[in-house]
């Protein structure tokens, strides 16, 4: 009789400095439109977690924003703290890089990573933008500055490696229980998605600031089994009144967009018909106010 297989599981973070691909590649080991992705730096701002398991085994993966060295903001000071917390809860860590970028000793960042207390993945990203030559450097380079498990070369968009990459993982991971439901993907709620799929709509339309100034709240999520019809109202604040007029636009011809994609988007995701209702309000200064910032769900969990 053969030996039964033992479960193995485990908490995976991925962490990074802003804009190197974590969420690109979040998304491709899950499986699912998990974190969004636009060419804009700081795009994530909270811990998301994914979800991937099978019959022996379960990788709960973390998405975290970006480290940012001079945060701004309160709300950037709380996305710093969501990514200090990865390291406490770790099996294995996932320092993701762009395969361009250089090795920076100020970034406190790296200082945690100088004596990791689990396995150190150093995942270099984008390698289908260079050749053997630079590539062969960076990891010479970083290997300098660390003491890593595993080095691979990826690409997170082109889902070039990643699957080389999970099954090493699997490798590392103890024996464990089972953390989630099996068909669990997320710990977010459906209407976090929502918000975030708004978010992304926002980014990918506007500059400079307008999308840093904006916030997206879910109001409503009724869903009419009947009609298989979700209704959806959403509200986005800004920060000042001259930030709401150019999210709204001429005779609300941008905010009229942004909802379009958005709700294609949503009922992608949510495998049903969507009707988007999104009204756009002024909070002063919510970046730096610990109780909106809190209602927004920045509370460093």
């Amino acid at each position: 009789m053969s030996e039964e297989k033992k479960h193995k599981s485990g908490f995976i973070n991925i962490i990074g400095r802003p804009n190197v691909g974590k969420s690109t590649l979040m998304n491709a080991l899950v499986g699912e439109r998990m974190s969004i992705i636009t060419n804009k730096p700081q795009t994530t701002r909270h811990r998301i977690v994914g979800i991937v398991s099978g019959d022996d085994y379960q990788v709960v993966f973390s998405d975290t924003p970006g480290y940012i060295t001079d945060p701004a903001y309160k709300m950037q000071e709380h996305m710093n703290s969501s990514v200090q917390s990865t390291f406490h809860d770790a099996d294995i860590m996932a320092l993701v890089v762009d395969v361009t970028e250089d090795y920076d000793p100020t970034n406190p960042l790296y200082a945690k990573l100088k004596q990791p207390k689990c396995p150190l993945f150093l995942l270099l990203n984008k390698m289908d933008l260079v050749r053997n030559e630079p590539l062969i450097k960076a990891i010479e380079s970083w290997s300098k500055h660390f003491e890593f498990a595993e080095i691979f070369p990826i690409s997170a968009l082109k889902k070039k490696n990643t699957e080389a990459l999970f099954n090493t993982f699997l490798k590392y991971l103890p024996e464990g229980p089972t953390y989630y439901p099996k068909e669990q993907f997320t710990d977010r709620p459906e209407r976090f998605f929502m918000s975030e799929i708004i978010r992304e709509k926002i980014l990918q339309k506007y500059y400079q600031e307008i999308p840093y100034a904006c916030e997206v709240v879910i109001d409503r999520f009724k869903e009419d089994e009947v009609k298989n019809l979700v209704r959806i109202a959403a509200t986005i604040y800004v920060t000042r009144k001259s930030q709401k007029g150019i999210l709204i636009g001429p005779d609300g011809v941008d905010i009229k967009e942004v909802g379009t994609l958005a709700r294609k988007d949503m009922e992608i995701f949510l495998e049903k018909k969507v009707f988007l209702e999104i009204h756009v309000k002024v909070r002063d200064n919510w970046r730096n106010d610990e109780k909106q910032l809190k209602r927004f769900g920045y509370d460093n969990k």
